[in-house]
């Protein structure tokens, strides 16, 4: 789906590169309007080498390719000016509070800036008045000490404020799938509206 070139290794790290020869790749909105330059949205992928569906199973293909064409990768990008993608996060974790989108991965980036985190993951929980808010599952390091209080005013000044998760939970070690990626759905099911708050 998209490739980086050898003369942009350095310069443009950190993307997921640019569509390779036998695909197109588009960032378009809710509306499946391409979304300009540097302003977030969802990822279409379409070319011969992307599926057309799901065999006799009209209804699920018709959630995940759009207008007969586009399918819908699930990731949150950004295209920078040369046109570079650049992954933000997984649409289906993306936290909507009070009508603001927070990134996860932003948020746990930040996180793990924090001397005694060795490990955090940052799931939607729902909430009354914001509709759902954060809330960050963390891994302390051998000896690290912090307690809410501590980490979420770590956050405050790093990121914006509709950002900061509400709550910590202090857990011994995050669930991984076989890839070794947080098991975000896993999280959710153990940590999130029913799961324990520990400060």
């Amino acid at each position: 789906m998209l490739l980086l070139d050898a003369a942009h290794a350095e310069s443009k790290a950190g993307s997921a590169d640019v569509p390779h020869f036998f695909t197109d790749v588009r960032i378009a909105g809710p509306d499946l309007a391409d979304v300009a330059a540097g302003e977030r949205g969802e990822i279409f992928v379409a070319g011969p080498n992307v599926m057309r569906g799901y065999w006799n199973l009209p209804e699920e293909t018709a959630q995940v390719i759009a207008a007969d064409v586009w399918l819908r990768s699930g990731d949150v990008a950004r295209a920078d000016g040369d046109g570079y993608v650049h992954i933000a996060d997984r649409l289906k974790d993306v936290i909507i509070s009070g009508g603001e989108n927070s990134y996860p991965a932003e948020v746990e980036s930040a996180l793990r800036a924090h001397p005694a985190i060795a490990d955090c993951g940052v799931i939607g929980v729902p909430d009354e008045r914001w509709g759902e808010v954060g809330r960050a599952v963390v891994v302390l390091r051998p000896g690290g000490q912090a307690d809410e209080a501590d980490i979420l005013g770590f956050l405050d000044g790093r990121i914006a404020r509709f950002k900061i998760p509400r709550s910590v939970t202090f857990v011994a070690e995050l669930p991984r799938t076989g890839t070794g990626k947080i098991a975000k759905k896993a999280l959710r099911q153990t940590h999130g509206a029913g799961g324990q708050v520990t400060g």
